[in-house]
Order: structure tokens, then sequence, then C-alpha cells
């Protein structure tokens, strides 16, 4: 009887609180059959290790419109080698484009894919493009994955020319954490190139095939962390130079002059990043050793993220804006509004000023008016000569309390000063966590980082299926807080965030914490002030009702928020 076996649809949170959340996988279909024939040769250059023979077992007979578990409709063969092959489907029970590698199952390495797509859909780290299922069944093993119709691969991109520094900067950096977070729990990839790595449409990078390509093809590695370290490194002087840096032709890019070597990037291309240049060469090996000859090497991605750390960050170009167009200026003349335009050329009658008044009643009318001016001034003149006596006995003690009065309102309250945060991690309250690995995004002062959490099918208000979600955060030492300011990524409906005070990074339940503010927003800002004055070391930013918001290329469409900076004062 057949076995079947569902790896993972979503691994974000339990099925009870989550919507699903995987999308797509890929770029295009277009162009990758015929890179494919060339990644067995190019593997060999990399140090992955090499391919296994063709197989003896054939190719399954399919076609497009074959139903697997009669849910996915296969579509279109993108790629049939060493008898396996990968197609583009659709899952017609969530409507959605997928991606299907098929193999039969005596295939000698069917045992190890199923194995490697499990593990792989274990991880659930968006980064990574998501296996969605790992089946056997009617003689044949298929694992299904994301696909991802709004991403182009990284050998597209090149094919263009090389990145700017801002995108190799935010590419190797995005692709070495995913990695060693891949790393820390056991999973290597061994066929990390350009047609392996994705930019989505918001500026994301994603990596496909984790564990999965490597073992369709039948390749391991006695050193991955090197092996995959190398690869980053490969990547980024192909993304600065768009060459090869082995001697092989290679993903559309040529290689590099044979019986030459291996050259740094900014000896290749004028203008390269210098920084970004070195990174390369010390993530590149070169006979065994690092190829830089100033800085040590970076042998695992754990060691490359952290040379990425201590880099000078690469901030993106400035926004070149374009000079409107001249205009007439138009000139305003007080007191011609209404009055017909003047015909060109004819002269203009001067207007003459009205004649004062010099008439006999004019005379008289002066001298009256001045009559009784001076019949009043002197009528009040004695009673305005004994309040002013009486003022002065007064004005000492009116100046004093007026001085007094202006020195108080000159004493502004000191203005609340920033509080570092020194640490910070993900609070679970109920279920399972969001995403805990980025937490640090939060505080890490770039806007365009963030922590993210899940999708939900129900809200705005998560309760009762979750009593919030949030983060933790440790300021080092207690201090006295008075506001706290949350960045928001998404906008709409609205966002209530509450804090709290806590006696520790880890509290037994938030009936253990003192609530000391809360506030809601439409906006992407959340300012949560606290009225009374509060001094504590940790401080929780729990959100307890999300905004609706679309699909993208990590979740589906629900009720989910991110934040993208945390600032707290005091």
């Amino acid at each position: 009887m057949a076995e079947r076996s569902t790896a993972a649809v979503d691994v974000a949170d339990n099925s009870d609180d989550e919507s699903l959340t995987a999308q797509a996988d890929q770029s295009t279909a277009d162009g990758v059959v015929k890179n494919r024939e060339r990644d067995t040769d190019t593997d060999e250059a990399q140090g992955s290790g090499g391919t296994e023979g063709p197989e003896k077992a054939s190719p399954p007979e399919l076609h497009s419109g074959h139903k697997l578990a009669r849910r996915y409709r296969l579509e279109e063969c993108v790629t049939r080698l060493d008898g396996f092959s990968s197609w583009r489907a659709v899952d017609e029970k969530l409507r959605r484009a997928v991606g299907v590698h098929i193999l039969p199952a005596d295939h000698s390495r069917a045992r190890s894919v199923l194995a490697a797509a499990r593990s792989s859909a274990l991880l659930g780290d968006p980064r990574f493009v998501q296996v969605l299922d790992a089946v056997e069944e009617n003689d044949l093993v298929y694992v299904v994955h994301e696909w991802l119709p709004d991403a182009t691969e990284m050998t597209t991109l090149l094919s263009s020319g090389p990145l700017e520094p801002y995108d190799a900067y935010q590419m190797v950096s995005q692709i070495a954490a995913a990695m060693a977070a891949a790393h820390r729990e056991g999973l290597a990839h061994l066929r990390l190139n350009p047609n392996a790595v994705l930019r989505t449409s918001t500026g994301q990078w994603r990596i496909r095939g984790l564990a999965v390509n490597a073992a369709l093809r039948g390749i391991s590695s006695d050193t991955p962390q090197r092996t995959d370290t190398e690869a980053i490194g490969a990547l980024l002087y192909a993304s600065l130079t768009q060459r090869w840096p082995y001697e092989n032709d290679a993903y559309g890019l040529s290689g590099l002059p044979k019986d030459v070597g291996l050259i740094a990037p900014d000896q290749v291309r004028a203008g390269v990043h210098r920084g970004l240049s070195e990174l390369s060469m010390r993530a590149l090996a070169n006979d065994g050793a690092t190829a830089s000859r100033h800085e040590s090497a970076c042998t695992t991605p754990e060691e490359l993220v952290k040379a990425i750390g201590e880099m000078p960050r690469i901030r993106p170009p400035e926004p070149t804006f374009t000079a409107p167009p001249d205009y007439q200026r138009t000139t305003y003349q007080q007191g011609t509004y209404g009055r017909q335009a003047p015909h060109p050329g004819a002269t203009q009658p001067v207007p003459t000023p009205p004649p004062p008044l010099q008439s006999r009643t004019g005379k008289a009318l002066k001298w009256a008016v001045s009559a009784l001016l001076i019949a009043a001034l002197g009528l009040g003149s004695w009673q305005l000569a004994d309040a002013l006596l009486d003022q002065g006995n007064k004005s000492d003690e009116t100046n004093q309390t007026q001085t007094t009065d202006e020195k108080s309102k000159d004493k502004k309250p000191p203005a609340p000063k920033p509080i570092s945060i020194q640490g910070a991690q993900e609070y679970v309250a109920k279920g399972n966590a969001q995403h805990p690995a980025d937490v640090g995004k939060t505080y890490d002062g770039d806007s365009s980082t963030y922590w993210r959490t899940s999708s939900y099918r129900e809200g705005p208000v998560l309760a009762p299926y979750k009593p919030g979600v949030g983060i933790m955060y440790d300021l080092g030492s207690a201090q006295q807080v008075s506001t706290g300011t949350i960045g928001l990524y998404y906008s709409g409906d609205h966002t209530t965030v509450e804090l709290y005070a806590a006696d520790s990074l880890s509290p037994s339940s938030l009936d253990s914490m003192r609530k000391i503010g809360t506030a809601t927003t439409s906006g992407d800002s959340a300012t949560v002030k606290i009225t009374k004055p509060v001094k504590s070391q940790y401080v929780l930013v729990w959100l307890t009702a999300l905004p609706y918001a679309p699909g993208d290329a990590y979740s589906d469409s629900g009720y989910k928020q991110s934040v993208t900076d945390v600032q707290f004062k005091g």
C-alpha cells in the first residue's frame, strides 16, 4: 500500500491561529532548462562535490494536465535530468502556483530526497523557498515547494550587468544570515549558485532548493559549511564583476582568464566597492586557503555574517529629483483687480488724488474737536495723578511677582532622553513563536528591516486565539521610561500596542507583569505615553490587534503586522 506523508504546509505557527502562508517558488520558468544543463558541470569548479552518473531508472511518463494526489496539476516541465523531472504546477485546492520535483520511488536517491525535503520543511525560515509537501505515492516520490511568480533569478539580474553596491551588500547580508541559520539547524545547501538565489519584487532575497537540490543530484561534502561559504563568496564576486570566479563559464557568466588565478573584483572591474571586494575574497578559496591577503578567511556562514557586521554599512543611493519645468511668474499690482486690462501701446491717464477738505465747515469742525479734547484732558488729569500715586505703592510688589513668574515660565522640563536597548527576545504567551530570529531588526537603526507576525484569519483583535504577540526588551538596567515609539510596516484598519513592565526577560505570564500604557493607531507608527512614572529594566511591546494586509512574498493576506523600529525614552 502506498505511503503518504506530509512535510509541512506552513510551519510559521500551528493551524488553529494561522492562515496558510506559502505563495510560490522560483522567478520565471524561462531560461531554467538551458541553465540546468550547465549546473552539473560547475559544481566541481565550486568544490561542492561531483554528481553521480545517469540512473538506471527512467523518468516517469508524465505530461501536462496530469494530477498528483488529485490536487497538483502539472503545467510545464522545466527540468528533466538524471531520472527526475521538475515541473511548474497548480495546487487546485488552494488555487496557487507551486513547483514539483518528481522521481520514481525506486530511484537510488528517492530516500535521501524525501529526508532532505522533510528536514528543509521543518526549518520554516521565510528566507528560504518553502517545502510544502513531501510525498511517496503510486510508485512516485514528489516534493512540492513554493513558486514565486514575482521573483527574479540572480542569473537574470546579472545578464544586464553587475549589481549596484547597495544591492550586492543586501544580497550577501541576507544570504549569509539565512545560511548561518540553516547550518545552526544542521542543514546545508551545497548547490548555492545564481540559479538558486532569487530577488522578490519587494527587494527581499530568497534561497531555493535548501538540501533538496543537492539530494536530487547526489551531491555531498565533507565540509558543508566551507562549501556554502565559498558559494556565497562566488555569488558576491559575480554580483560585483559580472564574471564567474573560476576558469569555466557558468550561469551565463564568463569565467576568469586561464592560468591567471583568482583576481580581486576591484582589479577586474573599475569602481567596485573596496570593502565588498575584500569580503568576497575572504570567502573564496585559493588552493585551500583564503584568497584575501589582508584579512583572515571566512570558513563558515556565521564568520561571514560577523565580517559583514564589522563593515561600514552601505547606504542606499540618494534618490534623484528632476527639476520642475520653468514657469512664467505672474506679477501682482495692488489695486488692479477687476480693472480692465490696458491695451498695448495705449497711453493710460494718471489718476489724480481728490483735493483736501478746505471749506469753512471743515475748519469749524477741526476747532470743535480740539476744544473737546483739551477739556477731557483737564478733567481727567487729577484722576490720573491720583491713580498713579496708588499704583506706585504696589509697583515693587507686582514687579517682584512678575519676575518670579517669568523665571518659572523659562524653566522647561528636561527633554526625554533615548534609552539604549541592550537585547531582546520574542515573548510567547500562547501557541508558537512568530519569527524570533528577527527581533534584533527592531532596534538595529535600519527602518528597512523588521520583525513580523504571522498572518491570521480572524481579526483585528487576536483574542481568544492568542492573547497577543510581541517582544521583550532589555534596557540594561532599571530605567525611568516615559514613552515608547513603535514603527510599523502596515497601516490601515488599526493596530493596538500595549507596554508592560516586567521583572525578567522571560516572565511566567502576562499577569506577572504591570501594564504601563497602550495606544491604538491606523498609521505606520504608534507612540505609547506612560502617564505614571515607571522604572523597569524589561519592557514588553505587546500587539493585541493587527490590521488587514494583502499577501506578499512571506505570507498570505490576513491580519498581520511588522515592527520596524522600537525606541524608548525616559
